[in-house]
């Protein structure tokens, strides 16, 4: 049965015992049938709507363990039980206690059902953005079909103000895509074909066609709200301290309960039933039910934020570690340099230079090979076939080339290879200006050079300042060489370079750096997995292909460097929100159980086991109201958008 339909059956029939306590001392009114009806009324509240808390109780108990529950089944029951008994001995009863309690139990928990489903719906909301309907070309027509029949390598076309279906690539047509609701960035965004495009992300004013790349379960808004979900039911650790102190708080408390009741019944002399009250107090007020939420609701609030915003929470654990972090370690390629990287400068025979290493980079994937290739493509230069190719990991490639030798690579390549004055002068010269130089060989003879440039993001220099302003050693983490590396560091404020890296050696490096405190290490999200995984906290700078990937913590779905201090700003408030609830959490109940033991009876102060009820209901209402208000407390972001 649902929460909020066992509240309403405790509501209904605690009402009538709620107006006889309220009417009898100024009316005389009581109800029909006196005790005999009250104790009615109870039992339907407590064998419908306690049914739920006794048999958490009982079963926690046959595990050897306690729970929040088990202090209101306790409570409740006890009262219940006392009432029967005092009614046969003509005595006074509390069946209204134990009705009461179990209503104002239930209200705290409809109010926190109520606000977790608000804390959550930004997965809802991400769900609803998802189009219903496609218009797909087939057999040479336009038809529209529901979204679940669109296959991988349809062709779709979309009209302006339409929502696009799926992921895919435009094949025809150009226009300007409104992706604010997927990756949180407001402007506009300028698509020709080629370019990849987000399903459920709005068409702004062209047409055009594109070919479904991703469908169903593998789109970017369904991995992200599987990310969400997943990092909405994760546990920080934190959680692991509340976790234990709810195991030793029960004990506890019924420890100090039926102190309580002894020490009034027995050695002050109070009456059965008041004492009884007393130790009721304890344990309903005692319930920790603020304690147990104090975790969860503040991470659903601030993963849910941070979707909103394209940055990607994938658990609890990454909120407590970077709270300690100290040095943020960068890739370069990709992350704070555009990553398309293009020629700049030939050294030697252009036609003979480019084609003979277009000719040897046909079959790497490496961006200064695809950069060589649109040099060679866009000079139309005839490239030479080769055989026997090899490629070289962290120096470069080399195959046979009408019968000879031929490499392109970088200074590590060259062992055996001679180099001329002239052209050593022009590699400082191109390294200096930050330029990456490929050497280009024949034999053991450097025969040219190629000079290739990746600028720095425009966004960079902003983000890194960011960061070094909280405090942070920034350092880059590079396979360039050191000329170009410092150049570009230079350039955008890094405080530290580590160049002439391999990829196999990144993580060692990370592992070095954590040796004087923890790290977080940024990168694309593809090449960079083992560094994102050997530091602390992981983030992967990712447009959609890199969405779903296991390394990073945090993702980027904008792939905007800056998010780097924004992602860190929400995690330290999500954290801190976290212990701000388990600090008023533990203070409420603190403060509570001393009086509800009844030590300032003296003074006029006393708390019945409704009262407690009610104030326990309070307790969890304003802990989930603290952590609702995270979706709009400041974020502490060294960062200021125009």
């Amino acid at each position: 049965m649902k929460i909020v339909t066992r509240f309403w059956i405790s509501l209904i029939f605690s009402l009538p015992m709620l107006l006889e306590m309220l009417l009898m001392p100024l009316t005389g009114w009581m109800l029909p049938g006196g005790q005999w009806t009250m104790l009615i009324l109870t039992t339907v509240v407590m064998v419908i709507s306690a049914r739920p808390f006794i048999q958490s109780a009982v079963a926690s108990f046959k595990k050897h363990h306690s729970n929040m529950d088990t202090l209101v089944a306790i409570g409740t029951a006890t009262a219940y039980f006392f009432s029967i008994y005092a009614m046969f001995n003509h005595q006074a009863v509390f069946f209204e206690s134990a009705a009461f309690v179990i209503t104002f139990v239930l209200l705290g928990q409809v109010f926190e059902e109520k606000m977790r489903h608000n804390a959550s719906n930004a997965i809802e909301k991400l769900v609803d953005l998802q189009a219903k309907e496609a218009e797909v070309i087939r057999n040479g027509q336009v038809i529209r079909v529901p979204i679940t029949e669109v296959v991988k390598g349809d062709l779709l076309r979309v009209k302006p103000g339409q929502k696009i279906a799926v992921d895919g690539v435009i094949t025809d047509g150009n226009s300007t895509i409104d992706e604010s609701m997927v990756t949180g960035e407001s402007m506009p965004v300028e698509k020709k074909a080629g370019d990849h495009v987000i399903g459920s992300t709005i068409n702004s004013t062209g047409t055009f066609t594109f070919e479904a790349e991703k469908v169903g379960n593998d789109t970017m808004l369904a991995q992200i709200v599987d990310l969400v979900k997943k990092a909405q039911n994760s546990h920080a650790p934190i959680q692991n301290l509340t976790d234990k102190v709810s195991d030793v708080f029960v004990p506890v408390v019924l420890i100090i309960a039926i102190a309580t009741f002894l020490i009034w019944y027995v050695f002050l002399g109070a009456a059965l039933g008041q004492a009884l009250i007393f130790a009721v107090s304890v344990v309903v007020i005692a319930c920790p039910c603020a304690l147990g939420l104090a975790t969860p609701t503040a991470l659903m609030v601030g993963t849910g934020r941070g979707a909103k915003m394209g940055i990607l929470i994938k658990n609890g654990e990454v909120l407590e570690e970077v709270n300690d972090i100290q040095t943020v370690v960068f890739d370069k390629t990709g992350t704070i340099t555009v990553g398309k990287p293009k020629v700049t400068d030939v050294i030697g025979d252009q036609a003979k230079i480019i084609g003979l290493a277009a000719g040897l980079e046909t079959s790497s994937e490496h961006p200064l090979a695809t950069a060589i290739l649109d040099q060679a493509q866009a000079l139309e230069i005839n490239v030479p076939q080769v055989t026997n190719f090899k490629a070289l990991e962290g120096r470069g490639v080399e195959a046979v080339v009408n019968g000879q030798r031929a490499f392109v690579g970088n200074q590590r390549l060259l062992t055996d290879s001679e180099i001329n004055s002239q052209l050593k002068a022009e590699i400082t010269r191109l390294q200096n200006e930050a330029k990456t130089v490929v050497f280009v060989g024949l034999g053991n003879e450097i025969i040219g050079l190629i000079a290739i440039q990746d600028t720095p993001k425009t966004t960079s220099k902003e983000a890194i300042a960011a960061l070094k302003a909280r405090g942070l050693k920034t350092v880059m983490l590079t396979g360039d060489n050191q000329h170009v590396a410092q150049a570009i560091a230079d350039q955008v404020g890094i405080d530290e370079v580590i160049a002439d890296v391999l990829p196999s050696d990144k993580a060692a490096h990370v592992a070095e750096l954590k040796a004087h405190g923890k790290v977080a290490f940024v990168g694309d999200g593809i090449n960079d997995a083992p560094a994102l995984t050997a530091a602390d906290v992981g983030i992967a700078m990712g447009s959609g292909t890199d969405i779903a990937i296991e390394s990073g913590g945090i993702i980027l779905v904008k792939n905007d460097l800056r998010d780097v201090d924004l992602a860190l700003a929400l995690s330290k408030k999500t954290f801190n929100r976290i212990r701000l609830n388990l600090f008023w959490a533990f203070v409420y109940n603190v403060l509570g159980i001393p009086v509800a033991t009844g030590v300032f009876y003296t003074f006029g102060l006393i708390l019945s086991p409704e009262f407690a009820g009610l104030a326990m209901a309070l307790s969890s209402l304003s802990v989930v109201t603290s952590s609702v208000l995270l979706n709009k407390a400041k974020l502490s972001s060294k960062i200021v958008r125009a």
